[in-house]
């Protein structure tokens, strides 16, 4: 899976740098190193619903923060992966 954080100006000022960190750990935690690509990107076009990342498969996760990226990782994410395993 293949997740592009914006770093557009927007995203930027609300804090995508620190989403990326916490991506970055989030993934490593669970030991996804090698199915998760994390890029970064320029404006994905959601720049009202706060940091956005879109996946390879269409989805977009809004309104991260190093806070709940954990959390949406889990249950937008975690379950996709699986079922491309399964």
């Amino acid at each position: 899976m293949k997740i592009s954080v914006c770093v557009g100006s927007s995203c930027h000022l609300k804090g995508s740098y620190d989403v990326i960190e916490a991506l970055k750990e989030t993934v490593e935690k669970y030991g996804l190193s090698d199915k998760v690509e994390l890029k970064a990107s320029f404006c994905l076009g959601h720049c009202a619903d706060g940091v956005t990342a879109g996946t390879d498969g269409g989805i977009f996760l809004h309104r991260l923060n190093k806070d709940n990226v954990e959390e949406i990782f889990v249950r937008e994410c975690l379950p996709l992966i699986e079922k491309e395993e399964g």
